[in-house]
């Protein structure tokens, strides 16, 4: 049975004009969208390409100038796309110094991103960037086996308490429908432990503690392998 909890993620876009002070506000709404997505493993990365790609517009173009932010799924690729008018100032891979100023921003954004470009239309340009999530689909959810394996049992569980026939289940579990199904199942472990004589809320803390260490060790990981990407 091919049965997740997806994920929709929809592309947005937001306008904003061109000015230093736009950058930070930018990268906020950023980090926000990318954790509702659950993309916390590419968010640093996602956020450094925000601001070299609207500092090169600022740099480049010029300050004031109305300029757009779309975000999207290109498959398992978070897409970052900064349009703006001018079809003249293209973004160029300079093979800079460290003491030069020009071509630093897209060279930051190449070593970055898994892959970046420019598409040109007769009235504007959009340079885009795209970050490998480490998604299997453009609705999965990041996390390995793990997740994978529980969005399984989840699928199984909730099916196990329908009273519909089998061929009237659907295959697709929604988050929150899932969310649920992981609050009833949590109950009913504890239901278990409790009459088989084990301590419920000692599991709960075991659990909680090795929780909290391997996300830790996730998060640290991420860290490290975002700083080896961006020398």
């Amino acid at each position: 049975m091919d049965c997740t909890a997806g994920l929709l993620r929809k592309p947005w876009d937001l306008p904003f004009v061109a000015e230093p002070e736009e950058v930070s506000g930018l990268r906020r709404v950023l980090r926000l969208h990318l954790e509702l997505w659950g993309l916390h493993e590419v968010t640093d990365a996602a956020q450094l390409c925000v601001s070299e790609l609207v500092s090169n517009v600022i740099r480049h173009v010029g300050l004031g100038t109305p300029t757009t932010l779309a975000v999207s799924m290109n498959g398992t690729y978070l897409r970052i796309e900064v349009h703006d008018p001018d079809t003249r100032a293209l973004p160029t891979l300079l093979d800079a110094g460290s003491e030069a100023e020009a071509g630093r921003g897209v060279a930051i954004i190449d070593a970055v991103a898994d892959r970046w470009g420019v598409q040109l239309s007769p009235d504007r340009k959009v340079t885009w960037c795209e970050l490998e999530t480490g998604l299997v689909s453009a609705y999965g959810h990041s996390g390995g086996t793990r997740v994978t394996r529980v969005e399984a049992m989840l699928c199984s569980y909730e099916n196990a308490k329908s009273s519909l026939p089998q061929a009237a289940r659907s295959h697709a579990l929604t988050l929150a429908v899932a969310e649920e199904a992981a609050i009833d199942m949590i109950a009913d472990l504890l239901h278990w432990l409790r009459v088989h004589g084990c301590d419920a809320d000692d599991a709960l803390d075991r659990a909680r503690t090795h929780f909290e260490a391997e996300v830790a060790e996730v998060q640290g990981t991420s860290a490290d392998r975002f700083r080896s990407r961006a020398r």
